[in-house]
């Protein structure tokens, strides 16, 4: 498991340097150079990356999906050297594996996403084919912390009346969401009891791609692969 940064990479402008997005306006070139470089520095010479919609939908993966990505929110594989690609810019990366069942796991968990669970999807769907919660390892890579999350108040009311414990303030005591303890959460619920946190906040960390900082931005990635035979 690892996660990127954005530096190290050869995009220019706003996405400068390691852009792993593609939908986000960045020269198709330096994204697929981006996308190469950083495969080559894990030994991955397959990467499975998703066409993220916030959703719930999970897939299993055999190989990359090629050109055109089904519309995904969480892909596993029981496939060594597979990897798998959860891109962000304040929404949480969530990486799961049960190394017994050889079965590992990525979501794309922010707001939407949280609400509607798809981390819980994932942790299910990875059952459905073996693996069990009580085994599996969990990380929640950077995201917009709770304390710099601003939502509207109803918003905040909403998603916690899903998940209570994303209820939050900003440092300024307004309304606030707070993705990570939502997600720690659901993977609690879900059986999963060994949850480990990068919990840099990407809004204030500049190493990082933020959508909320800076808008027009690029995408960092949380990588997850099985190694061995």
């Amino acid at each position: 498991m690892a996660f990127t940064d954005r530096h190290g990479g050869v995009s220019a402008g706003p996405y400068g340097t390691r852009n792993l997005g593609g939908a986000v306006g960045d020269d198709p070139g330096a994204v697929a150079e981006n996308r190469a470089k950083t495969a080559a520095e894990f030994g991955l010479d397959r990467v499975v990356f998703m066409r993220q919609v916030h959703g719930t939908d999970v897939a299993y993966a055999e190989q990359p999906f090629g050109d055109e990505p089904p519309a995904l929110d969480g892909v596993f594989t029981d496939r060594p050297g597979l990897g798998l690609a959860v891109l962000v810019a304040d929404c949480a990366p969530v990486l799961v594996a049960d190394p017994v069942a050889g079965l590992v796991g990525g979501a794309h968990s922010g707001r939407p996403g949280t609400e509607a669970g798809v981390v819980p999807a994932l942790v299910e769907a990875m059952a459905a084919r073996g693996a069990r919660p009580e085994r599996m390892v969990a990380v929640i890579g950077p995201s917009a912390c709770g304390l710099c999350y601003e939502v509207p108040e109803d918003l905040r009311e909403r998603v916690a009346a899903r998940v209570p414990e994303t209820w939050s303030r900003t440092r300024h005591g307004t309304p606030a969401l707070d993705i990570r303890a939502g997600i720690a959460a659901q993977l609690a619920l879900a059986g999963v009891a060994d949850v480990r946190h990068d919990d840099r906040c990407t809004i204030e960390t500049a190493d990082l791609y933020s959508y909320r900082r800076e808008q027009r931005t690029g995408r960092f990635a949380g990588y997850v692969w099985l190694t061995g035979a």
